[in-house]
């Protein structure tokens, strides 16, 4: 009896499997595409904010926490820059990667 139930829930699990392995990928690199829009703009708009005010309590401290304060303000304006450029780049990379794949040629990046 267990056999037979563990042979049909099997089958089962491959043919759903089966039926759009491709639909499943699309849809992950929309869910990606759509939360990359949504959060790196908020996160680099804190990061800049962020090293604005690391910068200026450094300016308060001594000359070593100082130039500590300059490093991670420079830190964290990069890691600004390379969000915006993520959040510029990733839509038309995304859909060249999978925009041609289905028979409707769809926009990964499209609306979300």
């Amino acid at each position: 009896m267990r056999m037979k139930l563990f042979a049909v829930l099997l089958v089962l699990g491959a043919v759903l499997m089966a039926a759009s392995p491709l639909q499943s990928t699309l849809d992950a690199a929309k869910t990606l595409c759509c939360g990359l829009k949504q959060l790196l703009p908020v996160a680099a708009m804190l990061m800049i904010v962020l090293a604005g005010v690391i910068y200026a309590a450094g300016q308060m401290m001594g000359a070593e926490t100082r130039a500590r304060a300059n490093v991670w303000a420079t830190a964290a304006l990069t890691g600004a820059l390379i969000a915006v450029l993520i959040y510029a780049i990733a839509p038309s990379v995304l859909n060249t990667m999978y925009g041609g794949t289905t028979q409707i040629n769809a926009d990964v990046c499209g609306t979300c």
